[in-house]
């Protein structure tokens, strides 16, 4: 019988290569294929062979992806980034494999964090207060200015001197003084919460370093997860960035529609969001039930050591020898 085959974009950053591992410890028995921008990156060697692919938001990036997965019989695509995940949803009716994804006009929507308040505001959902920068009215003490449609931590000012001045593509939010915390979601098929996971976190350069899970928030979590759901066009995994003010209150500041970057940590505490897309949209099977556990997690450099390799290019499957340390 032929091997189920999923490919997985954005294999060089740190999304991507969760997935690949928890594809690795759940279902060993698939072929994964990759792609990402770059012939060779960090995460080729927990892949079975690799394809180099253009910007999502190039004209060519459908067709290349199209042309994948006419060649290596794709069952399923798992993006890894944000634009992948609107590109090849809004371009689902044309790919021959699954998407697991969210809507496009959903992906896209929160793609933008103005219009994700602007959304949030218009349906009584909890934000951050945001202005673009031509609009704002010096209500706040305090602000930080950020790009609209940035990722990690990025671009990002405090207290900027001129807000008005800032660039285009720029937007403004009440600076919240606070806990972060960070909250996976998954809904099925069926539009039905599935289940969250929350963890307290420390960032470095816009990724998590340091992680502890909570269970504190969960209920008013629900709350304002569930009126995202029931406004439709949410499915499978997303995450969910919030502050926890000094008064306890819980303010999300950004929405991500795919698979965060914190998937490998949630693996190992009981929260399988890879497992749970796989089940669902490769197997037709439903997700195993959530049981999340209280813990710690941190984060170490892994290197990958090719001896003897003189050219990148041949280093695309994890057939090519390697050494872990």
């Amino acid at each position: 019988m032929e091997r189920r085959k999923i490919l997985v974009t954005g294999i060089g950053g740190n999304v991507g290569q969760g997935i690949l591992r928890n594809i690795r410890d759940s279902f060993p028995e698939l072929t994964i294929i990759g792609v990402d921008i770059a012939d060779f990156t960090s995460g080729n060697y927990l892949c079975d062979k690799t394809y180099r692919v253009p910007y999502s938001y190039e004209e060519n990036y459908i067709s290349v992806i199209q042309k994948i997965v006419k060649l290596e019989s794709i069952d399923l695509i798992i993006p890894s980034t944000d634009f992948e995940v609107y590109y090849l949803s809004l371009n689902q009716s044309i790919i021959d494999a699954v998407v697991a994804a969210s809507d496009s006009e959903k992906t896209k929507l929160y793609l933008d964090k103005y219009k994700t308040f602007l959304y949030h505001s218009k349906n009584n959902i909890p934000f951050a207060k945001s202005w673009l920068p031509l609009d704002y009215d010096f209500s706040e003490k305090e602000i930080i200015a950020k790009p609209r449609e940035g990722r990690g931590s990025r671009g990002i000012l405090i207290n900027p001197e001129n807000p008005a001045g800032l660039p285009d593509g720029y937007m403004i939010q009440s600076l919240v003084k606070g806990k972060e915390i960070t909250t996976a979601v998954y809904v099925t098929k069926e539009n039905i919460l599935h289940s969250i996971f929350t963890m307290e976190r420390e960032l470095t350069n816009g990724t998590t370093s340091k992680s502890m899970v909570t269970f504190e928030y969960d209920e008013e979590l629900k709350i304002i997860i569930k009126k995202m759901i029931d406004l439709g066009g949410l499915r499978g995994s997303f995450n969910i960035q919030s502050i926890v003010s000094n008064t306890n209150e819980i303010i999300p500041f950004e929405v991500n529609c795919r698979i965060s970057g914190t998937n490998s940590i949630r693996h190992n505490l009981g929260f399988q969001d890879v497992k749970y897309t796989i089940q669902e949209y490769l197997f037709n099977e439903k997700p195993d039930i959530s049981k999340p556990i209280k813990g710690i997690a941190t984060r170490i450099l892994l290197d990958v050591v090719y001896p003897n390799a003189t050219d990148e290019k041949e280093l695309n499957n994890n057939l090519s020898k390697h050494i872990l340390y």
